[in-house]
């Protein structure tokens, strides 16, 4: 029987080893190498011989996405699985796009993650199927990169002045970025169009 190797990068010491600990009950899965985020992961997975990594998308300093990127530009021949809290159907198609060839929330029973990396190393696609439905509903992100940046800033409660200083932008550019994502995320206002890219996943 061939066991294949896995790696785990997640910011959250207690669920890495919990998955760590829930994956290697499993006797064609071996767990070869954690770590706290993507920072090195291409030099990781190569080091172990990894065959398929599960990535968390939010983490400090080089989050999954950027780590599914990573690995898909060094041309890895393995696999990636995104395995995040936040079940939000934006980072679903982000995820896909960086190269991840499965995603599922971490509530997942454990035999159902086994089988999905198990999937996921034969190089067939596994996504959360609420996930899937909700991103067929909620389409793709409509908004641009300029405008993921002004309201990232929104989200951290810079105002105009502060955002054109940050993103060399004159204070009108950045009223009409704010404008147009306030209209595609249908809010009230800058807050509020932050808050519904964040939670759909766009940000």
């Amino acid at each position: 029987m061939s066991v294949i190797r896995v790696l785990i990068a997640d910011d959250q010491a207690l669920v890495r080893g919990a998955l760590a600990t829930l994956l290697g009950l499993e006797p064609d899965i071996d767990v070869v190498a954690q770590l706290p985020n993507a920072v090195g992961i291409v030099e990781a997975v190569r080091e172990h011989q990894v065959d398929v990594v599960l990535l968390d998308i939010d983490m400090p300093e080089a989050d999954g996405l950027t780590g599914a990127q990573a690995l898909t530009d060094a041309a890895w021949p393995g696999h990636i699985l995104m395995v995040t809290t936040f079940g939000r159907p934006g980072y679903l198609s982000r995820a896909l796009a960086a190269g991840a060839h499965g995603f599922m929330v971490k509530d997942t029973p454990s035999d159902e993650l086994a089988e999905a990396v198990r999937k996921i190393h034969q190089g067939l696609r596994v996504v959360d199927p609420t996930l899937a439905q909700e991103s067929v509903i909620l389409g793709p992100n409509p908004l641009t990169e300029r405008e993921r940046d002004v309201l990232r800033l929104a989200a951290g409660g810079a105002d105009v002045a502060e955002m054109a200083q940050q993103l060399f932008l004159e204070q009108g550019t950045i009223r009409n970025h704010l404008s147009n994502a306030i209209g595609k995320t249908h809010a009230r206002n800058r807050t509020e169009a932050a808050r519904v890219a964040e939670s759909n996943g766009w940000l």
